[in-house]
This record gives C-alpha cells, sequence and structure tokens, in this order.
C-alpha cells in the first residue's frame, strides 16, 4: 500500500503502515493519514530510511513523513542485528528517538502510537544468523 505525503506530492511504500483516520477509506490505492510507518533497513535503504547523519546524506524519507500531520511514530528495524528504532512526535513536532536492542536488557519494544508491545526475540525469530 503506497503512502502519499500530499503536501510534497509524493509517494512511498512503507513495509508497515498503520492508520485509523476513517478518511483513509476514501482511497483504495493510497493512504494519507498514517500513524505509524515501519521500515526494514536493508543495506541498500539505510541511508534513505534512516534519520540524518548528516543532512545531504542520510533521512530524506523521514524528512519527507515528518511532513504528515498525522503520525505518531517512525519506526526502523534493522535486519543487520535486533535493533529497533522508534522515533516519535513530541510536544511542539519534536521528534524523540527510544533505542532497544541497543543493551543487553533490551528483551521488547513498545509501538506507543498503536499500544503495542513485544518481544524483540519474536520479531527477528529466524531473521539473523
Amino acid at each position: 500500500m503506497k503512502a502519499r505525503v500530499e503536501s510534497i506530492n509524493r509517494f512511498f511504500y512503507p513495509d508497515v503502515m498503520v492508520t485509523c483516520d476513517p478518511r483513509d477509506q476514501e482511497t483504495v490505492a493510497y493512504k494519507r493519514f498514517p500513524k505509524l510507518i515501519v521500515e526494514v533497513l536493508s543495506e541498500s535503504t539505510e541511508a534513505y530510511d534512516s534519520p540524518a547523519e548528516t543532512p545531504y546524506e542520510r533521512g530524506d524519507k523521514f524528512a519527507d513523513y515528518r511532513q504528515l500531520e498525522s503520525l505518531q511514530e517512525y519506526v526502523l528495524v534493522s535486519a543487520k542485528r535486533q535493533r529497533v528504532e522508534c522515533f516519535r512526535r513530541a510536544e511542539k513536532g519534536l521528534w524523540v528517538l527510544q533505542g532497544y536492542g541497543e543493551v543487553a536488557s533490551d528483551r521488547t519494544f513498545t509501538l506507543e502510537s498503536i499500544g503495542f508491545t513485544g518481544e524483540l526475540a519474536t520479531l527477528y525469530e529466524d531473521a539473523i544468523a
């Protein structure tokens, strides 16, 4: 399913997208009001999907997604190691990062926008050697 960022007239294909907005039932080809977007990072997409280390090289997609007023959470799932990064919209439009799997005691991750908590081991079951 495509996500449309109307303000810049662009479409994206996120790996997972959740919308609860009834206006998204008006279209069958794309959604305009996602509250959660999840991207699984691969070597070929990591630089485009990930937030900026330097603004001209990394994070272009996240910059575009931030134009979506409905978006509450942008989640990046590493394909190389058990690591999940959740960027959450806070007050005044600031985005706050919470990382999971960065320390050995991290066993769960939470997607606050949809009230979901999961096990990292389950998320990565049969996925990483």
